[in-house]
């Protein structure tokens, strides 16, 4: 049998007891981040690692590297000022981004006002005047004269201080750091989103100009053709049929060209609002497709690193750590509340001797510990674990969908390589083609109609080759927006994410 301990080591250990119980204990899980994708590429079947070239511009062979980092302005890869310049005016006047900010600022307020309220004892200063008549004999004190009213002035300092004894407190900051990690991430979300729509929008916005001209040019002679026909028909040289087929052909392009019109109108004011700009605002310039570079290398992180770098993940990772300290926060409501409080202060009958002496104080400890609430505390400790369930699942799902536009893009950007070689073959084939039929049209050999129909050939194969290298480019900065965006290379302007 061990000896007793003396009864003042008895109560040194009491007291160490509780101070490492009020210092280390913290109710609920401790946060472990999700753990990496552990595929090692992207796509199913062999990954490609570089696509096919060809002529002409926007033919280059693209190689897909696993060293090369992403710029924080990966829209310069293409190496258009033009392109530049509406990117930086969108980042800089989009209303999207002022929002997103505003939220951060927002959450990072609401942590450090709580970090305030929890970490530290709360003082209030209270000043109080009342004019009162106090009843002896209703004291049970009937043989004392009966006091007049009078003033009694009251000036006191109250504090108190709740011992974070399980953490309640602790896992509630945590939750609020965890939602502030949430507007970052989602800070950047916004930013890289609104870069990337900029692009896709320029570009498509090129392509349609150019499908428009190509369009009204195209119309111009099948109506020649239409013309020269209708002379054929006169002189019985073709039949009605072909006559009526032609006039179709003509009325189908005619009805196209407004079609195309309109979905640039629109491309141009949704580009306008992404720039911050009033749709009234929207003259601006269309890019020229000719004017891009396309990146011959481009970054392809491991799935690994993926998840690190998107800001979608970061923030849904953020998500499910709030989720896992709302679990902490419920379980350590369970438990006891220990609460501190103190008051002193002077009571005095005149306002000019309350500085004179202090003649009132206390001080207290308050012990809460839950009993009965109807179930409700472990219902809301099953509720915080049902959505940190949901979180993980949203997570998990957030990371897979992230997986699947790699993986898409991977596969269009390889396929646009194959569809703007065979496009460019089927250009040059129509070019050598026209110029046959010219040398012969000049000779006497063709119709002037045949001319025109292999005039129509060469621009319907022009203008399918600049839709497929379009493709190219709007597909690279999808790749570009998919792997992250290299928002971890950009200056510290705001917090980023943990």
């Amino acid at each position: 049998m061990k000896p007793a301990l003396p009864y003042s080591h008895s109560r040194s250990a009491l007291y160490l007891s509780i101070a490492g119980l009020l210092s280390a204990c913290a109710a609920g899980p401790d946060f472990q981040a999700p753990q990496a994708p552990a595929v090692q590429q992207y796509t199913a079947g062999v990954q490609p690692s570089a696509t096919v070239s060809t002529t002409g511009a926007g033919g280059a062979a693209q190689r897909f590297d696993a060293e090369m980092d992403i710029p924080a302005q990966w829209w310069t890869l293409f190496h258009s000022q033009q392109l530049d310049a509406l990117v930086r005016e969108a980042l800089a006047n989009s209303p999207l981004l002022a929002q997103a900010k505003a939220t951060l600022r927002q959450a990072s307020e609401n942590l450090s006002g709580q970090t305030g309220a929890s970490r530290y004892p709360q003082a209030d200063l209270r000043l109080s005047g009342a004019r009162q008549r106090i009843d002896t004999a209703a004291l049970g004190i009937p043989n004392v004269p009966q006091a007049g009213p009078f003033t009694l002035y009251n000036a006191a300092l109250d504090v108190s201080y709740t011992i974070d004894a399980f953490g309640a407190n602790s896992r509630m900051l945590e939750g609020l750091q965890a939602q502030v990690d949430n507007q970052a991430a989602e800070l950047q979300a916004a930013r890289l989103t609104l870069a990337a729509n900029v692009v896709t929008a320029a570009i498509r916005q090129a392509a349609l100009q150019a499908q428009i001209v190509s369009t009204g040019q195209m119309l111009q002679l099948q109506r020649e053709q239409l013309a020269v026909m209708e002379q054929r028909l006169a002189a019985g040289g073709i039949a009605e049929r072909d006559l009526k087929n032609q006039r179709t052909l003509v009325a189908q392009s005619a009805a196209a060209l407004p079609s195309l019109q309109q979905q640039q109108a629109q491309l141009t004011h949704q580009l306008a609002v992404y720039l911050g700009r009033a749709p009234a605002q929207a003259e601006m310039q269309p890019l020229d497709l000719d004017s891009l570079t396309l990146p011959d290398r481009l970054p392809l992180s491991l799935p690994s690193s993926l998840a690190r770098q998107r800001p979608d993940i970061r923030a849904a990772e953020a998500t499910l750590h709030q989720a896992s300290a709302q679990v902490g926060a419920a379980s350590a409501n369970l438990y006891p509340q220990l609460t501190l409080s103190g008051s002193v202060g002077a009571e005095q009958g005149r306002i000019a001797d309350l500085a004179n002496s202090l003649n009132v104080w206390s001080i207290g400890l308050k012990l809460m510990q839950p009993l009965f609430h109807g179930g409700q505390l472990r219902a809301k400790k099953r509720s915080a674990i049902a959505a940190y369930d949901a979180a993980a699942a949203a997570y998990q799902q957030t990371v897979l969908q992230a997986l699947q536009q790699v993986a898409d893009t991977l596969r269009a950007l390889e396929n646009d390589a194959e569809v703007l070689q065979a496009r460019t073959q089927a250009a040059e084939n129509a070019e050598r083609s026209l110029e046959i039929t010219l040398r012969q049209y000049q000779a006497g050999g063709v119709s002037h109609l045949s001319l025109l129909d292999a005039q129509r050939q060469r621009m319907q194969t022009d203008l399918d080759r600049t839709l497929a290298q379009a493709a190219r480019y709007s597909d690279t900065a999808a790749l570009l927006q998919a792997l992250g965006g290299g928002w971890w290379n950009a200056p510290a302007a705001v917090p980023a994410p943990r």
